[in-house]
């Protein structure tokens, strides 16, 4: 059967993850991450895409890329056969290093792209790794803070900074305080299987009970948003599905 396209991101801008072939390591040391930072910085050149952040782990990488002169699907080859051409030199190995090819999802809205941004730099908090995202030296999380010279040109945060406020030192201080949030986020999580639409207004249904799901948008705020807040913490159901299912907008959900 042959592949799907993927689906076109309007603002083209991606959430991509690259996972080891079953699992398995992919960077052994840091001399490892630093090849595959050199090597997203030589395509960032070569093919003008955004570095909006990223995560390197130790078995997956997550990336919060812009789309440049070519296709996302162009660049990420480039990106992985470049660090697998490098690891298997390295490691005197052959064959497959990723698990098939690289998950994607597309990035329309703002709200969403805050949610990214903050799921990939938490990333290792809910691995146990470290106690702050901050002390996880292989993401974008320190260039945001402020605290990564050497990378600031490097990645792309003006337009999420901007999202918090025109001064710099003004919007870093928010960002710290919206990324440090706790939260459900699960975005692109292998982990966390996603319900279909019919299973998970069966799960909404069970919060709303006595009521339609058109229902929910004409209720009072207060009501309305401990449902909200209800069906957030449903697993496997998406925020973008839980809007759409309850008919209320993207934004509000995620305000809730």
């Amino acid at each position: 059967m042959p592949r799907q396209a993927r689906d076109k991101s309007k603002t083209g801008i991606y959430h991509v993850m690259l996972r080891g072939i079953n699992k398995q390591k992919i960077f052994h040391d840091d001399g490892d991450r630093i090849k595959f930072i050199h090597i997203l910085k030589r395509n960032k050149r070569e093919s003008q895409i955004k570095v909006y952040g990223w995560c390197l782990m130790e078995n997956h990488i997550h990336l919060l890329l812009g789309e440049g002169k070519e296709d996302i699907s162009i660049s990420m080859k480039r990106i992985g056969v470049g660090f697998v051409w490098y690891y298997n030199g390295k490691y005197k190995r052959t064959g497959h290093l990723f698990q098939d090819r690289y998950r994607s999802e597309k990035i329309e809205t703002d709200e969403y792209l805050l949610t990214v941004i903050r799921y990939i730099h938490q990333n290792p908090v809910k691995a146990g790794l470290v106690k702050d995202s901050k002390d996880w030296p292989w993401s974008s999380c320190g260039v945001y803070y402020g605290e990564c010279d050497d990378q600031v040109d490097f990645a792309d945060r003006e337009m999420i900074l901007g999202m918090f406020s025109e001064d710099e030192s003004i919007a870093v201080s928010r960002f710290k305080e919206y990324n440090e949030q706790v939260n459900e986020d699960a975005c692109l999580d292998e982990e966390h299987k996603r319900m279909t639409d019919e299973e998970a207004k069966h799960e909404i249904m069970k919060i709303v009970v006595g009521r339609g799901l058109d229902t929910v948008q004409e209720l009072p705020k207060k009501e309305k948003k401990e449902i909200i807040r209800a069906v957030k913490r449903i697993k496997g159901v998406s925020q973008r599905q839980a809007a759409r299912i309850l008919g209320v907008s993207d934004n509000l959900l995620f305000k809730a």
